[in-house]
């Protein structure tokens, strides 16, 4: 990382966007203090983390930042999905009781019903430990969760599913979420602040709108657009005209009945 500097506003849902190799998953990993600055400093809520900063003390920090890395259900190992889940709490001087009912609260948040509390981790699908290691970081009950790439590997559907869950929980509990991802739709379809990496610095930041208009800028750095952006330029080319191209197919399929609308009305 060379001299970055970045703001993630309480509350936002911030998506952050580059190559292999940009200095992505590093960042990462310094939102919770898992790496410390080597230099400068790091404001996580109230708390200033510095290079000299007493790893001791940093057991808050890391329970008001959640992180999902890739692949999470990696990390299970628990002989059921109760005891996986309220790992972290008890790790925190939670009493097992109410571990327990954090299990259950955060296993139904992600989509699962109690019923899988007494299953093995094991037994489940590659989707279902996915969700049971994202409920094992949110019965931490983070202020922040930072994921990243949490959809890798999963089909269409368990992709869509994964999203639609992140996007409530940012609704319902205003949590602050920071996503990597190299899914330029997943950036448009809920992200309001994306930031471009490239090599340890921030190139490009903004509102997604704004920094998806510059395509030819987003294509010299290989970083592609989102699909429905992508289908409006070849429209653009062919003659069609947008006073903004479309980020998301909603915003494509409006224009789209809009011109319907004009025709008719001409």
């Amino acid at each position: 990382m060379h001299e970055i500097e970045l703001n993630i506003k309480e509350g936002s849902y911030t998506a952050l966007v580059g190559h292999t190799g940009s200095g992505k998953s590093t960042l990462l990993q310094h939102l919770n203090a898992l790496l410390k600055p080597t230099a400068g400093e790091v404001t996580i809520g109230d708390r200033i983390i510095t290079p000299t900063t007493d790893n001791k003390n940093l057991k808050p920090v890391r329970k008001k930042v959640g992180i999902v890395f890739q692949f999470p259900e990696a990390q299970l190992f628990e002989e059921t999905v109760a005891k996986d889940i309220a790992f972290g709490p008890k790790n925190f001087g939670i009493s097992e009781e109410d571990a327990y009912v954090l299990a259950r609260e955060n296993l139904k948040l992600v989509g699962l019903d109690e019923e899988y509390l007494e299953r093995s981790p094991f037994e489940l699908s590659g989707g279902q430990m996915r969700r049971v290691a994202i409920a094992g970081v949110l019965a931490m009950e983070p202020e922040v969760l930072v994921l990243d790439e949490p959809t890798a590997g999963l089909d269409p559907l368990g992709r869509k599913e994964m999203m639609e869950m992140f996007w409530r929980l940012h609704q319902e509990k205003n949590m602050t979420i920071v996503l990597v991802t190299h899914l330029m739709d997943d950036v448009a379809n809920f992200a309001d602040y994306v930031y471009v990496l490239e090599k340890g610095q921030v190139v490009k930041h903004g509102e997604p709108k704004k920094v998806f208009e510059d395509v030819a800028w987003l294509k010299e750095k290989q970083l592609g657009v989102p699909q429905a952006t992508a289908f409006a330029e070849k429209m653009q080319a062919r003659g069609a005209e947008f006073d903004q191209l479309p980020l998301t197919e909603g915003e494509l399929a409006d224009w789209i009945l809009q011109q319907g609308g004009n025709a008719h009305d001409e």
